[in-house]
């Protein structure tokens, strides 16, 4: 039973709204120079991470998931897709104005196994940077009325951010990241988007992106979206966990790292980005280095395992 973490390499995506931010902030060898998100671990059929080291290396994600099921504490994984789809996002322009499926709508409508539940950590953003989060519509009828009247500023709810703030985005939340933010967006392997407003702006071509104002209307929550998520902290040896959201479909969790912790695995499987700093794995006899802009999961054939390092962390699993 091979017992190492696996390492993976991003696929870039271009959006009309991308930039250069996951090459300065990252190192990443960028495509173009409107490169908006990097789907870091992914085995979604969009865009597939790859393993770039190890025995496993030259694999995609999802080849794992179909081929090993005990990498992920699974017997089979047969009628199954990987749940979970991490990216970093980097919005050098606003995001259009969306709302995702939950998953009964997304099975019966669409096709796909999976709605979006969805959750961000802010990296980086410009003063000033402003997310939309929510709308103040109180049923559908009202929610299309203000629309085709083009009242965004009324219908729309606008929060300021700041680097560190989190955001629990459940299926059904009217959102979009605005210009100047960049993300890491944990979130079900999902890639179903309906559009609600695009600033009228067009692609390379001059045309404007399709929009699906009826079918968001059918799934955008009316009521009140709650309290945010409260943070939980702990602290085991060197290592300050503190749990961000714990939900049905993730959890997720801010690690920071100051020298060195002796740990089991929490889950069957953890998946870890590394967003500053730098360290070592060590499972068994073996050393791994990390460093910022790293993305790797420790299995469920790892049982144990020790990092050293000043570093930060955001972790989750099912």
């Amino acid at each position: 039973m091979i017992k190492e973490p696996i390492f993976l390499s991003p696929f870039f995506q271009e959006r009309i709204w991308g930039g250069n931010k996951l090459s300065t902030l990252f190192g990443y060898d960028i495509p173009n120079q409107h490169t908006g998100e990097a789907w870091v671990i992914s085995a979604h059929q969009h865009g597939q991470s790859k393993v770039k080291s190890g025995a496993y290396k030259g694999k995609s994600l999802r080849q794992l998931w179909e081929e090993h099921p005990e990498l992920f504490g699974k017997k089979t994984t047969s009628g199954q897709e990987f749940p979970l789809l991490v990216k970093i996002l980097d919005a050098n322009d606003d995001l259009s104005i969306q709302v995702h499926p939950d998953d009964q709508y997304a099975r019966d409508v669409e096709g796909v196994m999976y709605g979006k539940t969805e959750c961000w950590y802010v990296l980086d953003c410009e003063e000033g940077a402003e997310i939309v989060f929510g709308h103040n519509a109180s049923n559908p009828t009202e929610f299309k009325e203000m629309a085709d009247r083009g009242e965004w500023n009324h219908l729309l709810n606008r929060v300021k951010v700041k680097k560190g703030d989190f955001f629990f985005v459940p299926s059904g939340t009217i959102h979009a990241i605005g210009k100047g933010i960049v993300i890491l967006e944990t979130q079900q392997s999902s890639d179903t988007t309906y559009r609600v407003y695009d600033y009228d702006r067009v692609d390379a071509k001059g045309v404007k992106r399709e929009l699906h104002l009826d079918k968001a209307i059918e799934v955008t929550r009316y009521q009140d979206l709650g309290e945010p998520p409260v943070r939980i902290e702990k602290r085991v040896e060197d290592l300050n966990q503190t749990q961000l959201v714990k939900s049905q479909y993730f959890s997720v969790y801010y690690w920071n790292l100051t020298g060195a912790v002796h740990q089991p695995i929490v889950a069957d499987y953890l998946l870890v980005s590394v967003i500053k700093g730098k360290g070592e794995l060590v499972i068994g006899d073996q050393t791994y280095t990390f460093a910022k802009g790293d993305h790797f999961i420790l299995p469920a054939t790892v049982d144990r395992y020790v990092l050293k390092g000043q570093a930060e962390f955001i972790v989750s699993h099912e």
